[in-house]
């Protein structure tokens, strides 16, 4: 055992490299700040980039700002929209993943009468289209047209779609909701 600190501790200026439960926690913790209005717009988006700087902390991120009950999401802040276009490609897969992953569940809820949790995952698709025609254009057009491709049984995100266990049914309706980022 050892008791020199973490090397978080020893550099102020190293970045915030928070575990995905961390993540959540912290997410969490600062929207209701901000909620609150004890967090300005732009001390948040400050805390925004640092989290999605790393992948475990842009996917706690997502989890609790695109799932949960926060209005972040749905009337993203300049300063915000700012730090996840920071945030470059990652931030970008992220969102698209989220897209396909909550238009695919959106049914699976319809397919098992459950209301309330079709009504959750309709919110992450319709906030995930929000994000997706806010980020950078290009990044968005070449990630988005990747994951069209996978719908049709082509390209990288075909193991993705299939790790998933998506349907022809679902596929379809991604390959809408993909198109629909679009109809701006």
């Amino acid at each position: 055992m050892t008791d020199a600190p973490s090397p978080q501790a020893t550099s102020p200026d190293a970045p915030l490299q928070p575990s995905f439960q961390q993540a959540m926690e912290i997410t969490a913790q600062w929207l209701q700040l901000w909620e609150h209005g004890e967090l300005s717009d732009e001390v948040l988006a400050d805390r925004v980039a640092e989290l999605v700087a790393s992948r475990d902390g842009a996917r706690g991120f997502f989890v609790v700002s695109l799932a949960g009950d926060s209005p972040l999401m749905d009337r993203l802040p300049d300063p915000v929209v700012l730090a996840l276009r920071g945030g470059g490609d990652g931030v970008v897969d992220l969102s698209a993943r989220n897209l396909a992953m909550s238009t695919a569940m959106t049914l699976h809820h319809r397919r098992s009468g459950d209301a309330g949790q079709r009504a959750g995952s309709e919110r992450v698709q319709q906030r995930c289209t929000e994000l997706l025609r806010l980020l950078e254009p290009a990044a968005v057009k070449t990630r988005l047209e990747t994951l069209l491709a996978a719908t049709d049984g082509q390209g990288e995100d075909v193991a993705f779609l299939d790790r998933w266990g998506y349907d022809a049914e679902q596929r379809a309706l991604i390959a809408e909701a993909v198109l629909a980022v679009a109809e701006a």
